[in-house]
């Protein structure tokens, strides 16, 4: 059934092919964090598709195909083509907010990080996603599960457990039916029993706690070393984009110098 907010004038947002996804999420991750560089050009855009941070799984979508999947995308009111006061050359921008009002800005910026990244935890995507986010609205586990409740309510996102569960995973739901991409319920084994008084002393996500587990701090150090290992994981992603970013901005430059050059030879100078 059509959303009702959904925008009548195109139709409704069901599904997206892999191409069009990596479009949609890249065009969006670059509004929100270079816009010095928005909108992009073809070269920046497949650029931006193609890199190796950020990015699952890798591909290698041609220039051809970008520019495919981007008018595919403006037929359904996604994206445009738009030319700056400052060159010739095509540019492309998205029209999420416009074509989906109804979503906020931080589900927007969590569905272009599913666009991007697919599956994932809903740690990892708070973390990964509140880049893109306004400052501070997505700062805590229970600020992102309030956002994907919207998200799953319009069908643009399913989990495989009740967000509140530990361990759930989120996904983006514009797969193809084809596909088969469809999240299955974790089993209900996986939660702790209650049924039984002696099940409240079982626990099998750590170590015995007591005087023979040896050292009693174990979890709490544990789950230092677990924060730290993702923020290292975040860092070294970061510095992926920014390596992706310079090499994207260095390759618009050239573009500007060739025009520039073109301009100068037309007037000849």
């Amino acid at each position: 059934m059509p959303d009702p907010t959904d925008n009548n004038e195109f139709p409704p947002l069901q599904s997206l092919t892999a191409t069009q996804r990596r479009v949609l999420g890249t065009l969006i991750e670059k509004a929100l964090t270079v816009p010095e560089s928005y909108p992009l050009t073809l070269k920046s855009l497949t650029t931006g598709c193609n890199q190796k941070s950020g990015r699952s799984p890798l591909t290698n979508i041609s220039e051809d195909d970008a520019a495919e999947a981007a008018d595919q995308l403006r037929a359904l009111g996604l994206a445009a083509v738009v030319h700056t006061e400052s060159g010739r050359t095509e540019r492309y921008r998205h029209y999420m907010r416009r074509r989906l009002p109804h979503l906020s800005e931080p589900q927007v910026a969590i569905l272009a990080e599913l666009l991007l990244r697919g599956r994932q935890s809903i740690g990892d995507l708070r973390t990964r996603a509140s880049r893109m986010a306004p400052a501070g609205t997505l700062d805590s586990l229970e600020q992102i599960r309030h956002e994907l409740s919207g998200l799953r309510e319009h069908k643009f996102a399913q989990s495989d457990a009740p967000l509140e569960r530990r361990g759930a995973e989120i996904d983006h739901n514009l797969y193809e039916p084809k596909e088969g991409q469809r999240m299955v319920p974790r089993p209900q084994e996986d939660e702790p029993t209650t049924t039984s008084p002696s099940s409240h002393s079982v626990r099998h996500d750590s170590a015995p706690v007591g005087p023979s587990s040896g050292f009693s701090g174990a979890p709490e150090v544990l789950g230092r070393l677990a924060a730290l290992e993702l923020t290292c994981t975040t860092l070294r992603n970061q510095n992926h984009e920014l390596r992706a970013e310079l090499t994207s901005i260095r390759d618009e430059l050239h573009e500007l110098s060739a025009e520039l050059q073109k301009l100068r030879d037309a007037l000849g100078a």
